[in-house]
């Protein structure tokens, strides 16, 4: 049986929970801003909760959320304190050992392929690899929705001697999750961005910030390429608890709200049919908090009775 990985869940709702001001544009990005000691609690509340590996809140320390200016003024120092804080708080745990990822997300906005830029993408990447390398252990290209977003990532972290995860978000409409084939927002299918995944020298391709219905049929394809191909790439899952229908929305736009039935005891049933799918890496995104962390964490770390789910 391999052993299960647990992820953090997601910042943003934290964050609001623990006091912080969150607001467009800048999001998740305010809290660095005005409250990085909330920033910091949320990734201690994580780990507390069973989380092996933290994300720096990166996020939105993009142009799409703190404008253009403020990101060559501002955005080097904000991105340093990320990581700063994503390191501080997996160094400062004793029993066992934390991971920081560094998020890596899409530079033109969230679900929102069409505005991708190949001939700017790197100047900002750079930015970010540049100021995080110093703290993380892994780089996570996430909630990407396109395979050209990926191929940025690769490349953007090539030089930097890290490995890199990548993780897209794929369609959850109602086609989707009555058992369509498994496509990436841009229309893209999960099978081509296997198979690119299994050639690119990613250690890991995940599935994040689509509804849990849909993640299981995108496992189960990216297990079949790398049979297939003969790769050896661990998958993983962090869905989001987002109410209703996402694809005519960009993720960043307002607060959406979440779903009242996904309590963790619900969220932990999807999981292990993940799991049973073959990933080996879990955890949660928007919505997604700690105290469902602490249920997965009930469900597979740690585990020695040989089941898959408690």
């Amino acid at each position: 049986m391999s052993t299960t990985r647990i992820l953090d869940g997601g910042m943003s709702r934290e964050l609001l929970r623990l006091g912080a001001e969150l607001k467009q544009p800048e999001w998740s990005a305010l809290a660095l801003i005005n409250s990085p000691d909330i920033v910091r609690k949320v990734h201690q509340e994580f780990i507390a909760a069973g989380s092996q590996i933290v994300t720096t809140n990166s996020y939105a320390l993009v142009p799409f959320h703190i404008g253009e200016d403020r990101f060559w003024k501002e955005g080097p120092a904000l991105i340093r304190l990320a990581g700063r804080l994503a390191r501080e708080a997996a160094d400062a745990v004793t029993d066992r050992k934390v991971l920081v990822a560094g998020s890596l997300p899409p530079i033109f906005g969230s679900y929102e392929p069409q505005n991708f830029q190949p001939s700017r993408v790197q100047d900002y990447l750079e930015v970010l690899v540049e100021n995080l390398g110093p703290f993380v252990d892994i780089w996570l290209g996430e909630t990407l929705s396109l395979i050209a977003e990926a191929e940025a990532v690769r490349k953007a972290v090539t030089t930097s001697g890290k490995p890199f995860w990548i993780s897209f978000t794929v369609a959850d409409d109602e086609a989707a999750i009555k058992g369509g084939e498994p496509k990436l927002r841009s229309n893209e299918r999960v099978e081509d961005a296997a198979s690119w995944a299994a050639s690119s020298g990613a250690e890991a391709l995940l599935f994040n910030c689509s509804k849990p219905e849909v993640m299981q049929a995108a496992v189960e394809t990216a297990a079949r390429v790398f049979r297939k191909m003969d790769a050896h790439l661990e998958i993983g899952v962090y869905a989001n608890a987002f109410e209703g229908e996402q694809g005519e929305t960009a993720a960043n736009e307002g607060l959406h709200s979440t779903r009242n039935d996904l309590n963790d005891d619900v969220y932990s049933h999807y999981a292990c049919s993940w799991v049973e799918a073959g990933a080996t890496i879990i955890g949660g995104c928007c919505g997604i908090g700690a105290a469902h962390i602490h249920r997965l964490r009930k469900t597979f770390l740690w585990d020695q009775s040989g089941k898959r789910c408690l």
